[in-house]
């Protein structure tokens, strides 16, 4: 006999944005069930590891309003879990020619006195000017899945590891999802698929592409590493964005290049080759030249892009029981309570035109 389960909503995956979304429900009284095809912790999607990089320092006015809200959800759930989630260390961000990105407090820094006496440990190539954003920080990624678990835990919500989602149909009263393991009913369905949004939500597969994205961790503790002399940090280059995450915490310093290879999530991502893992250290020593870069971590993700970088989130328009929560575009982690919150308002018919500009409707589905 197949096992029957009932929700009010039912999540599909359980990175952080999914997490993030069974938390606000449950916390709202929600009966939520939340499901993922892996277990806890996970790296075959893009939120696993133990940093991610948050600043307010944006490429487009649009953004401010949703990063204001971002910095105060993560203020919310540090208060809720009773836990540091969010490490402030400044941001320099390098670049050639004039710089798109802005946002509260940022200013644009030309003299290279200046940017040594902000980043002491920060090697800006020549030419380059820098945008310096003093919100910017250090989020604790493990340890806020991990709190927001808890709370949705706490809160009632029902969360399945290790379950794999096989399909799913709208039905007279809201939807119904298939699984290895029976069929959830649910009012509402919230699809937060990350590199799988494309094989759980058809309709927006055609907007999708995932890139396997590479970084490299080094020795905690190295002077050069702790904030104040190295905060988080870019190179804009053509070959792609290099993004480093200072020390806080005893977490190490993090350096990645925000561009990869295309590829398909049902293969296990391929960690960095020695060449790939040689070119890392080369950029980190360039750019933190007094660091040692011997490794103690060499890891990839994926990231799920769309072509402008912007996230798609909303109720499908031939299906507005089901509520599309990707791309998130490799940066999305920094915005997880916030759009946690903003589609809990969604599922529960709470209406948010602030999110127009990510919308589903804005791209025609």
């Amino acid at each position: 006999m197949t096992a029957v389960a009932s929700a009010d909503v039912v999540v599909l995956g359980l990175g952080i944005h999914g997490m993030s979304t069974v938390a606000s429900l449950a916390r709202r009284g929600v009966r939520v069930i939340g499901i993922d095809r892996f277990v806890a912790g996970h790296s075959r999607g893009s939120s696993h590891g133990r940093t991610r990089m948050i600043r307010r320092a944006y490429p487009n006015p649009v953004w401010n309003p949703l990063v204001e809200k971002a910095f105060d959800a993560w203020g919310e759930l540090e208060r809720a879990s009773g836990e540091t989630l969010l490490h402030r260390t400044g941001g320099l961000y390098a670049h050639e020619g004039a710089s798109q990105l802005q946002g509260p407090d940022c200013v644009l820094v030309e003299d290279r006195t200046e940017m040594a006496a902000l980043m002491p440990s920060f090697a800006v190539p020549d030419g380059y000017r820098a945008v310096y954003d003093p919100s910017a920080g250090v989020l604790e990624a493990e340890r806020s899945l991990a709190a927001l678990r808890r709370l949705a835990e706490g809160a009632g919500a029902e969360l399945r590891d290790g379950e794999r989602v096989l399909g799913w149909d709208s039905i007279a009263d809201g939807v119904e999802v298939r699984t290895d393991r029976g069929v959830v009913r649910a009012r509402r369905l919230v699809v937060a698929g990350g590199a799988f949004a494309a094989r759980l939500l058809p309709p927006v597969a055609d907007l999708l592409e995932v890139w396997r994205i590479l970084t490299v961790t080094v020795r905690a503790g190295q002077p050069a590493g702790l904030p104040p002399a190295l905060g988080a940090f870019s190179v804009d280059r053509p070959a792609g964005l290099v993004f480093g995450i200072p020390d806080a915490d005893g977490n190490g310093v993090k350096l990645g290049v925000d561009a990869g290879e295309v590829w398909d999530p049902e293969t296990p991502v391929a960690p960095p080759t020695p060449a790939e893992a040689e070119a890392l250290r080369d950029l980190l020593h360039a750019y933190v030249p007094a660091l040692d870069t011997a490794p103690v971590e060499l890891a990839a993700c994926l990231y799920t892009m769309t072509e402008d970088k912007r996230f798609v989130i909303g109720p499908l328009a031939d299906a507005p029981e089901v509520i599309a929560v990707s791309a998130c575009s490799g940066h999305g982690f920094k915005f997880g309570p916030a759009i946690g919150d903003a589609v809990a308002d969604l599922a529960t018919g709470i209406e948010r035109p602030d999110l127009a500009f990510v919308s589903t409707a804005r791209r025609g589905i």
